[in-house]
């Protein structure tokens, strides 16, 4: 599959808004964030997920969908989408603790935006084919 912007950004979207957020929901209880308020503790993950949206839509998949003409057949190895989570991963906890000013232990933050991304890399290799069969097909848009 060669994807298309709008491609990328709908797949982004989608296995965003629901299985990294369903695993955003389940793991928050469960991650070790100090004596923080499980209310705030839900609003520093919710918001990272919401960042990791934002951000991939006005920053990262234009930029990502650019670098790809470069390559000869337009498209990433599997490899490299997971090295995407590390730039991705550093801007947005960036953003969470310098600009939002929420205090997130480096460690649990860590803990959940890999776990996520992990998560979000299994499903656009594995499901997204079997649930969208099209979806190759149609360079990766959803709809």
């Amino acid at each position: 599959m060669t994807p298309t912007l709008l491609g990328r950004i709908q797949s982004r979207t989608f296995v965003v808004c629901t299985a990294a957020l369903l695993w955003t929901l389940l793991l928050t209880p469960l991650l070790p964030m100090g004596f923080m308020p499980l209310s705030d503790a839900y609003r520093a993950t919710l918001t990272a997920l919401f960042l990791v949206l934002l951000l991939g839509i006005v920053l990262w998949e234009p930029l990502y969908h650019f670098l790809q003409q470069f390559r000869w057949e337009k498209d990433w190895p599997a490899m490299f989408t997971l090295i995407e989570g590390v730039p991705e991963g550093w801007l947005v906890y960036l953003v969470l603790t310098g600009i939002l000013g929420l205090d997130v232990p480096v460690g649990s933050y860590v803990l959940h935006f890999a776990t996520a991304w992990l998560i979000v890399f299994g499903c656009l290799h594995g499901p997204m084919r079997v649930l969208f069969l099209r979806w190759r097909f149609r360079g990766g848009r959803v709809i």
